[in-house]
């Protein structure tokens, strides 16, 4: 699996390497992309899995970060999926992959165009930092729009990966005789340029900013709560997680931010994140919005809630 992730950095690396000005950031479109990895059970029975949900971005100084949702492994069984979570990927909530790209270096790649590069990255995963390195085809598909896929078909050990245990345990409670201990592993990354949607995204805002209710609590002590929701959010501008970005959540409309693939509930749900609607979120996230895909059973604490909104809010400004 480590390699599945590795690719992801490198896709995103690929897009800055193959020569491409950027003006502004760059963000994943989940919907588009798709990271896909092999199976082979018995010696003769071949498996497709992949990773329903993918966020990435490109900034304007030439930071890099991508972030795998562990948690949406689909290998079209459920109980599989859940074991995978708890046995290979031992509950872990995302992988996440930096790079940081000297962007003043590179030349345009213009629309229609395509390259082969070589690419470096960085990959957090379990507790470790790997370094990445391998070979992604580049076309830019618009002025907005850049594909990034597999060159070739690579192959991963799970050895490599720090998996063998893993993939043991799975083998011992399917009662197989063998799972292969290599994975083919193929990739397609869309990138779309940061500045579409963005007037659409302040519009929104501007409507949401009218309808705070008054926010209430203690910055500082929120600030030690919200670390209960950094393993899936930060509250920086254009960094999203295995969560969405919190940035500047408070008054916005939901299911906005750019980049983040949003369950339909929340797409549909029409709320603005007032301190009422928040407050009633973070209480109880799958009651407030049945099918929402946060996996927090929410906070207990009223007073929690309060200074973790002013943090929020704080943080914005």
């Amino acid at each position: 699996m480590k390699q599945v992730r590795q690719i992801c950095l490198a896709g995103v690396t690929a897009l800055c390497t193959s020569g491409m000005a950027f003006a502004g950031s760059w963000s994943l479109d989940g919907e588009a992309s798709k990271l896909a990895f092999g199976s082979i059970k018995k010696d003769v029975i071949g498996e497709t899995h992949s990773f329903q949900s993918l966020n990435g971005s490109v900034a304007s100084d030439g930071s890099v970060e991508v972030v795998v949702d562990l948690s949406s492994v689909e290998t079209n069984i459920d109980i599989r999926n859940e074991r995978m979570i708890k046995y290979v990927f031992k509950n872990t909530l995302s992988a996440s992959l930096t790079a940081q790209i000297d962007l003043d270096a590179m030349e345009k790649l213009a629309p229609g165009e395509t390259s082969i590069v070589d690419v470096e990255g960085q990959l957090s995963f379990l507790g470790a930092s790997v370094d990445v390195d391998t070979e992604m085809f580049v076309a830019r598909l618009s002025d907005t729009k850049v594909m990034v896929s597999t060159n070739d078909m690579i192959f991963l050990p799970t050895e490599d990966a720090g998996i063998t245990a893993g993939v043991d345990k799975l083998m011992e409670l399917a009662k197989l005789p063998g799972i292969t201990r290599t994975s083919p592993v193929t990739m397609r990354l869309i990138f779309v340029a940061g500045d579409e949607g963005s007037a659409a995204a302040e519009s929104a805002n501007a409507t949401g900013v009218a309808a705070i209710a008054a926010v209430t609590g203690d910055a500082k002590a929120g600030k030690k709560v919200f670390r209960k929701c950094r393993a899936c959010h930060m509250a920086k501008e254009g960094k999203n997680g295995v969560g969405p970005s919190l940035y500047n959540v408070v008054g916005s409309t939901a299911a906005q931010v750019e980049g983040y693939k949003y369950s339909t509930a929340m797409k549909e749900s029409g709320i603005t994140w007032t301190a009422d609607e928040l407050t009633a979120f973070l209480r109880s996230p799958k009651k407030h919005i049945s099918g929402t895909k946060m996996g927090f059973p929410g906070l207990k604490k009223d007073a929690d809630i309060e200074n973790v909104i002013a943090y929020l809010q704080e943080a914005a400004q």
